[in-house]
Parts: C-alpha cells; structure tokens; sequence
C-alpha cells in the first residue's frame, strides 16, 4: 500500500465523522465518583483523563515515550470543546486535540517509516515498524467500545498495518478461524518455525484491547520458548464483535480450542491458556471446564470473583474501565442492575471455585495492592487446581511488573507444557 493509498483510506475512513459520538458519552460512567490509582496491569487512572493511560504497556508494545507525551500534550493543550471541560481527551470530532485523531495523525507518521524501510528494501525493519504502526492505531481507538465509530475506523487501519507486517516478519503468522452460531470467529497463530507440532498457549488481553495488540509477548516470551501462540479477541470486540459477554466468559476460547485439532502446527495435547484481567476469568474458566484438553494455565491479575460480587469496589473503577464491561456485555450503561449481574460471572458463584478441584495446574499471579486481583482471588484458584499456585509480586517499579510476571508465566509453561 503506497503513502498516498494509505492517507486515502484515512480521510476516506474519517470523512463523515467530525460529529461523532465523543468515546466518554457512549455508554457514560463519569458522573460516578472514582478513585485514582496506579498499577502495572492498568495504567495510571487519573482524574483529569477518562481513559486509563497504559503508558508502560504502551511503551512496551514499541511507542516511542517521546512520541507518545506529544501526542498526550497536544491531546491535553487543545482549546477545542469537550464533553466533560475536567477531562482532557474528551474533545469532541474528528479534529485536532480528540483522542483518535491525535493517535491517527501519530500513526501515519509511523506508517511514512514503515514505507521508507519497505522502499530500502529494509524487510525485518519494515516488519517491525508495521507492528508498531498497528499499535499506534489501536491506541486511537481505545477503549474500543462499541458503537464508537471514530474507534471502529482506527481499528481499520490497525488491521490493515498488522497485515502488512505478516509477510515480511521472521517468523509465521497464520490465521485460524473457528465457527460459533454460523459465524467465524479469527485468532492469529504464532509460530517460532513449522518443522514440528509445537505446544500452544491460548491468550487473550483485557476487555479494552484487541489481540493484534498482543505481538510483542510472542516475540519477547513465546517465542525464544519454542512454544506457539494463538491470540484471541475477547466477546464483543475485535474479531470477537458477533458476540456478547456473559457468565459462559469462555464460550469463544473453547471453540478454538475444538478447532487446534485441526491445526498441523501444533499439538493439541499440550494447549495452555494465560489471560489478563478479565480474560484470566475465560482462561481459568476453561482448566475447569475443559480438564481433560487443557494442560496448563497462567491467570494474571484475574477478575476472578472479589470485584465482581463487590459493588462498592466496582463503582469507584475507573468510568472507562466500567464503560468497558458494559460494552462487552451489550449494556447501554453500567447500571447498578448491570453491576449486579457481573455477579453471575463470578468463577466461585458458578460453583468452579468451590467444588472440586481441577487437574490443570493454575498459576495465579497478582501485584502488591492490586486494586482488581486481591491476594483471596489467587488463593481460591490454586486451591482448587492439583498443583497450583498462587503469588503476589511487587508493584514497582512500575515499568516492570509485566514483565516479571511474564517471566513467572513461562516459567510455568516450561514446567507444565
């Protein structure tokens, strides 16, 4: 795709848009009064952004730190009108300080790189700018909730980058599609080579961001591992938009689970499942519905039980976090009804947590103070795995409590895979 090509499909895509829906007033939590906080899994949540700023994760999926506080700032010095005057990335339209168009201008600027090493002939520096291209796209449309169409078209274009990073990469890249009520359901399978079956990790992110997100643990974990991994788009979002969320969290990753016996590239008796947040609720969920097939499971931060059943805790989250559950869920607001049927999805109140225990081996892993994820959530799901294991590790610095509890992950996999 040629500079002029992609800028293109750029204003084609963004055309109509300068009154869109503001991402804050679609499903609308502000006016709930929240707490700040500070953690490695989320990012920091401040009062004067709606959004959750992921820096460090941000930083680690390959944005430049530099590049990503100018775009903040202009996101922050901009003197158009918002939606909330108190919340920065409010501004509304498609126009100089809102959120998505910022991000949008910051990856086109990426993808300008991405075409010069193409035209060098650069292939893996290319690749590499392709990814970070799709991720500064993504970024645009985060939290990805639906019905944001300024989101819906950054996501366009993060597709489009991670398809042009595909071919030229070092390692292979395959689409694996399962069916779910007649519709397709696409995960991304990650192979460090095609020689022999490889075991396989099932992973997915939380609920505000899309599996194409998830290619740098490939790269810095699985695959120096030798093992495979296959990504997954939590329901209502991504390739997983056809379906709701709901108290069957790990409806769709058993699907693709069924499908991997389909698969030549790997062996579908060593299949493991790690999740972040409330895709550790999926992942946890499947060594216990699933015992015979799965293997190994790693849980991080997982929205397991506490904060589900505790309505106190759910209303001083962030509005943005509770905007997303709501969305999954294909609520039009996070009612205190909603709230109350999070209850539902709780593993202890499914009877999973309680009953007996599963022969997967389940790490749970959480940081220190983790404002999600406490230490009893942990507790429960090595208690009910054979072989599990429950740890707590520090929260700073900051920058680094993903990476330590990636290091514990394969670990983990090494062990039981």
């Amino acid at each position: 795709m040629s500079t002029s090509d992609s800028e293109n499909l750029s204003v084609k895509l963004f055309k109509h848009t300068k009154f869109a829906r503001e991402t804050s007033t679609i499903v609308g939590s502000t006016t709930k009064a929240k707490k700040e906080s500070n953690n490695a899994i989320d990012g920091d949540s401040d009062s004067h952004w709606y959004r959750v700023l992921r820096r460090p994760q941000w930083v680690w999926q390959g944005v430049d730190p530099i590049d990503m506080e100018e775009t903040l700032a202009r996101i922050a010095a901009s003197d158009n009108d918002r939606t909330h005057d108190n919340q920065l990335d409010t501004v509304v339209g498609y126009r100089s300080g809102n959120w998505a168009y910022e991000w949008t201008q910051s990856g086109m600027r990426q993808q300008r790189i991405a075409q010069e090493y193409e035209e060098k002939g650069s292939k893996e520096a290319a690749a590499n700018a392709w990814l970070r291209t799709s991720t500064y796209f993504s970024i645009a449309g985060y939290p990805h909730l639906k019905g944001d169409t300024l989101a819906l078209q950054a996501e366009t274009l993060a597709n489009k980058a991670f398809h042009s990073a595909i071919d030229k990469l070092p390692y292979k890249v395959k689409s694996v599609v399962a069916k779910v009520d007649g519709k397709a359901l696409e995960g991304f399978l990650y192979l460090p080579h095609t020689d022999s079956p490889l075991p396989v990790v099932i992973v997915s992110g939380g609920l505000d961001s899309l599996q194409t997100d998830l290619w740098r643990l490939f790269e810095t974990y699985f695959a120096p591992a030798n093992i495979a991994m296959l990504t997954i788009d939590m329901p209502s979002i991504g390739r997983s938009a056809h379906w709701n969320l709901s108290e069957d969290s790990s409806r769709l990753h058993q699907a693709m689970l069924n499908e991997l016996a389909s698969v030549p590239w790997v062996d579908h008796h060593r299949v493991g499942f790690l999740g972040v947040r409330f895709a550790a609720n999926a992942a946890v969920r499947m060594a216990f519905v699933e015992q015979n097939r799965v293997k190994s499971c790693v849980s991080i931060g997982g929205m397991l039980h506490a904060m589900l059943v505790d309505i106190k805790k759910l209303n001083a989250a962030p509005a943005m976090y509770l905007d997303s559950i709501a969305s999954r869920m294909g609520k039009g607001s996070a009612s205190d009804a909603m709230l109350t049927q999070l209850q539902a999805l709780s593993l202890k109140n499914q009877g999973l947590l309680t009953g007996r225990r599963t022969k997967v081996p389940v790490l749970a892993l959480n940081l220190e103070n983790d404002p999600v994820c406490p230490k009893t959530d942990n507790q429960l799901a090595a208690l009910y795995s054979h072989g599990g294991k429950a740890m707590t590790l520090p929260n700073k610095p900051i920058h680094d409590g993903y990476h330590r509890a990636m290091l514990e992950t394969m670990k983990w996999f090494a062990k039981t895979l």
